[in-house]
């Protein structure tokens, strides 16, 4: 039979490679991963937080939903926002934004 087909024959081993070496692109994407991602994202919650704990009576903020305001009371965990005379409302210290230059409530 083996006339008209070619018998098979077996392979010699692959060399085996170096588990280090095979690991090293599952590190590289972690580490891209790291300095693309994460590492951005903790500074951003470190400066949030930085923010949210120098709040002061006075600061003229923008929470999370947009509404532009004037704190008028700083509680442990919530905020007394003026949005209006007379028009005060309660926020949590999370939801601010962003602290504005004074004078932005009159120009907007």
């Amino acid at each position: 039979m083996s006339f008209f087909i070619q018998d098979a024959w077996a392979q010699g081993a692959a060399p085996a490679s170096d588990p280090w070496l095979s690991m090293l692109p599952l590190v590289i994407i972690f580490v891209v991963f790291y300095f693309l991602l994460i590492r951005p994202q903790q500074k951003r919650q470190k400066e949030h937080k930085d923010l949210i704990s120098t709040l002061v009576t006075g600061d003229e903020v923008v929470t999370a939903g947009g509404v532009l305001g004037k704190v008028t009371e700083v509680g442990d965990s919530f905020v007394h926002v003026e949005i209006a005379d007379g028009v005060q409302i309660k926020v949590q210290r999370q939801t601010i934004g962003a602290v504005v230059p004074k004078g932005t409530m009159k120009n907007a």
